[in-house]
This record gives structure tokens, C-alpha cells and sequence, in this order.
């Protein structure tokens, strides 16, 4: 493994430590207006670490717990991606013929759909919870998924191993579950790197907005919307938030570029 990746797992790894935990380490709860002290409190002032956003609130323990949603939201919508994507693609991929081409019709169809506009509208049918969030994002972001498992099930229904079990009389839904999916898991690894930054920058879009956690609850992408209303004043509370999201994406994307480099050293052949 490569220093840089090392270095994106160690990086993640902190941000991870420090959403569950970061909480319970500041001296102020997430939720908690600080009467006593001033008001958009500046980093190190009144006893908070990054200092208070305009309500007063510890903008240490609001990113912790950001970052506990930011990054939920994007694993949960990425495990739902990826089991639409993977499913979908791997079918078609191994029926071949009419229902592949039926199937990845579809997908066309959708990818000309505007992105944004189908999860703005998902969210606002079916209300803002949480986990309706994470199904709106995972829902629409399987295209991608899809066509690339689909290419490669073309290349292994071809194998060796899968005419040996065709010959044998295995039915297609155990060669699937047991040759096709199984040797797919390494470019599924590598690409849900790619997906997870796309759903944070889409959850936190979609939270600038105003579309997504709603208050008490936050996250990155909610912080940043209430920093940049509030640059002029606090501008720390734009940084703040700004800083985790950015490190989190980098170590996410350098951690990607190593799995596709381990995976294909041509890199970019399998998309």
C-alpha cells in the first residue's frame, strides 16, 4: 500500500474517532446555546475549542455530529447504490440479449433525467427524515454502478469457470450469486470509494439548500449553509466545517485512485 494511501486511512480513520466521539468530548452539547459567553465566539474564546456560530452554539461539537450524519448518509446511501447497481448490472449483464437490452435501456433513460432534480423531488414527496434521505440518494446513484458491473459480467460470463458451471447444470441465479458476483467485489470495492464522496457532496447540496437534516440535527453540508449566511460575522463557522469536509473527500478520493491502481494498473479500462 502506497504512503498515500496509508496516509487517507489514517486521515479517515481520525475523522471517523472524532464524529463518534467528539461529542462527548466537548465540554458543550451539540444542541447547547452558550448564554454565559458571547455570541459567535471566536476559535479558542469562552472555552470552545473552534469557537460558536452566531447562536452561540460550540461549532467543535456541531461538526462532530455533522460529520456523524455527513458520513452516515453517505455509507447508508452507498450500501443502497451499490446493491441496486450491483444487482441490476450483473443481470443484465448475464442474460444478455433482449432483457439487457431493455435493462440498460432504462438506465439511458434515467441517466437523462436531471440527477439533482429526481432526489430535490424524492425528498420533498416523501418528507425530509433521515432515512428517507439516504433511499433518495441511494436510489438515483446506481447508474453508474450499474454499467460498470455490467461490463464486467460480459467479460466473466465468457470465463472458463462459468461454461464448466453452465455445463454442470448450475441454474443462473446460483452462478450469479456464487462465480459472477463474488469476482466483481474488487471493482465494487474500489468504486464505492468514488460514490461515497459524490453522496457527501450531494447530501450536503442538497443540506445547503435546506433539503436535507433538519434542525436540531446538522451536518457539514447544513454548517456550511449557516457559515456562509454568516461569513462576514463569523466567518470560522464556514471554515470550520469546510476543513472536515475537504479532508474527508481527500482521503476518500486518494484511497480510490489506490484501489483502481492496485485493481487495474492501466486504470480506467474497467469503467
Amino acid at each position: 500500500m502506497s504512503r498515500a494511501a496509508v496516509a487517507a486511512v489514517v486521515l479517515l480513520a481520525l475523522i471517523a474517532l472524532l464524529a463518534l466521539l467528539g461529542p462527548w468530548l466537548s465540554p458543550w452539547p451539540y444542541d447547547a446555546i452558550d448564554f454565559d459567553g458571547p455570541w459567535g465566539a471566536p476559535p479558542g474564546a469562552a472555552g470552545h475549542w473552534l469557537g460558536t456560530d452566531e447562536l452561540g452554539r460550540d461549532l467543535f461539537a456541531r461538526a462532530c455530529q455533522g460529520g456523524r450524519i455527513s458520513l452516515a448518509v453517505a455509507l447508508a446511501a452507498t450500501a443502497v447504490s451499490l446493491l441496486i447497481g450491483v444487482a441490476w448490472g450483473a443481470v443484465a449483464g448475464y442474460a444478455g440479449g433482449w432483457l439487457d437490452a431493455l435493462m440498460m435501456r432504462i438506465v439511458d433513460v434515467l441517466y437523462a433525467l436531471p440527477f439533482m432534480f429526481l432526489v430535490i423531488l424524492l425528498t420533498v414527496l416523501f418528507g425530509r427524515h433521515l432515512l428517507l434521505l439516504f433511499l433518495a440518494i441511494g436510489a438515483v446513484n446506481w447508474l453508474d454502478m450499474a454499467r460498470i458491473v455490467r461490463g464486467q459480467t460480459l467479460s466473466l460470463r465468457r470465463r472458463e469457470f462459468v461454461d464448466a458451471a453452465v455445463v454442470a447444470g448450475v441454474p443462473p441465479r446460483r452462478i450469479l450469486r456464487r462465480h459472477i458476483v463474488p469476482n466483481l467485489l474488487g471493482v465494487v470495492a474500489a468504486y464505492a470509494t468514488v460514490t461515497v464522496p459524490q453522496v457527501i457532496l450531494i447530501e450536503s447540496f442538497l443540506s445547503f439548500l435546506g433539503l436535507g437534516v433538519q434542525e436540531p440535527a446538522t451536518s457539514w453540508g447544513a454548517l456550511l449553509s449557516d457559515g456562509a449566511h454568516a461569513i462576514e460575522t463569523t466567518p470560522w463557522g464556514l471554515v470550520v466545517p469546510a476543513l472536515f469536509l475537504a479532508a474527508t473527500l481527500l482521503a476518500l478520493n486518494l484511497l480510490g485512485d489506490t484501489l483502481r491502481d492496485a485493481l487495474d494498473p492501466r486504470r480506467g479500462e474497467w469503467r
